[in-house]
């Protein structure tokens, strides 16, 4: 079954399929961004599929035909003081949510990529595991939402220029942890994240 028969087998059942995925749990730094798509049962976007599995190459020239032949889409964040706040996993879904509500269209289904769906969506939730995989919708949301915060990260490399975000994009790379032992954390660095590490280097 390609992504896009997925989804007419979900439109069987609910008129307006919306996918919705995130990107950022992982890194030490940084927002962490989602976003949700829908497009019309005829669109079929060529060579959709896990943003992970993507040359960023590739991920960028989607970027653009995703925006242009969806009926709606949303890209959303949620900040890393969320991310302190509230854990990330919650972050994750809070920015998930606020991207299906931003949308102007309402969709009917929210095919939510993992095994976990936002609280309190007005539309009915499904989670899919390997979602991206699966659901054209899933995937073009984690395309847009990979892109995005990459995109993002590229910005924050300007303001912090000493950590080279455009090259790790604030994962726990060896080079971003040398950076971090050399300039200390910055203000965009999740420090719940650097606990375990900090531990260890003080040898608790």
């Amino acid at each position: 079954m390609t992504l896009s028969e997925f989804d007419n087998e979900i439109r069987k059942d609910h008129n307006v399929v919306c996918g919705c995925d995130e990107a950022g749990r992982g890194p030490l730094a940084g927002d962490v961004f989602a976003a949700a798509v829908i497009f019309d049962k005829d669109t079929v976007i060529e060579g959709i599929n896990d943003s992970k599995k993507l040359t960023a190459k590739k991920r960028e020239e989607l970027f653009d035909e995703i925006m242009e032949k969806a009926v709606d889409f949303s890209i959303q964040t949620a900040t890393v003081e969320e991310i302190e706040d509230i854990n990330v996993l919650n972050a994750a879904m809070l920015a998930m949510k606020r991207a299906v509500e931003d949308m102007d269209t309402k969709p009917d289904v929210c095919l939510i990529d993992g095994n976990k769906t936002p609280e309190g969506l007005e539309c009915t939730a499904i989670a899919v595991v390997k979602g991206d995989a699966k659901s054209q919708a899933v995937a073009a949301a984690s395309i847009l939402a990979k892109v995005a915060r990459d995109r993002y990260m590229e910005q924050m490399a300007e303001q912090y220029p000493e950590y080279r975000f455009e090259k790790h994009k604030g994962y726990g790379t060896k080079l971003h942890y040398q950076m971090i032992d050399q300039y200390g954390p910055c203000g965009i660095h999740r420090m719940s994240f650097l606990k375990k590490y900090y531990a260890k280097k003080n040898g608790h």
